[in-house]
């Protein structure tokens, strides 16, 4: 099982973040990939640093079970199972909302940049549906490998995107958009939809 992880994770990641940043390049003459531009050693700057360390531990953890360096916990064929299942489908529907941000998909956040508003689709119920197809996706894998390792790597993630989604990303959008962002993330969750919907305004905005 650890070897199936790893091959579903690395193909996975190479479609995700590779061939979606092709795609970007061909349709706009930019992969997309901004990195890391907060201030250095701040909260934000941290979201990103965590982030390239769940993708590093997310193929490491397989890998590291495939070479006995540690050894994981056997859970039942039908727990691997599901875990295949979330995995696939996770990693499945990231890159379809990815592709659902068409032009304005981006890793990352350029402050200087302003892009298109997405709310259709999947975005018209959830504000980071990427995110949480992600954190599905990762789900994954301690059901498949169980170490204390892959755990690790689910709880990172969901603190890096809870981060970097309430630290960088919406005060972003709420600055560049505005109003039209109250009023989306007013109607739509954050994570689920109808879960977190909440105006969220630029700053120094009076209440």
């Amino acid at each position: 099982m650890p070897i199936a992880a790893l091959a579903i994770y690395a193909i996975g990641l190479a479609v995700t973040f590779g061939l979606r940043s092709w795609m970007q390049w061909r349709r706009t003459g930019s992969a997309g990939f901004v990195g890391v531009n907060e201030p250095r050693g701040s909260i934000g700057w941290w979201s990103g640093v965590l982030f390239g360390l769940v993708m590093i531990l997310t193929l490491l953890t397989p890998l590291a079970a495939v070479s006995e360096i540690i050894v994981p916990v056997q859970l039942p064929p039908a727990v691997a199972g599901l875990g295949i299942a979330l995995a696939v489908i996770g990693l499945g529907a990231t890159f379809v909302a990815q592709n659902g941000m068409g032009a304005s998909w981006r890793i990352g956040v350029d402050h200087s940049d302003t892009t298109e508003l997405v709310t259709t689709g999947v975005f018209a119920w959830i504000r980071n549906p990427i995110f949480t197809a992600m954190i599905v996706a990762l789900l994954g894998l301690p059901l498949m490998v169980f170490t204390w390792l892959s755990v690790l790597t689910v709880v990172l993630l969901i603190v890096t995107v809870e981060i970097q989604v309430r630290v960088v990303e919406e005060p972003y959008l709420a600055r560049v958009h505005g109003q039209a962002f109250t009023a989306y993330t007013a109607r739509t969750g954050r994570f689920l939809p109808g879960v977190g919907a909440k105006a969220v305004e630029p700053a120094g905005t009076p209440r």
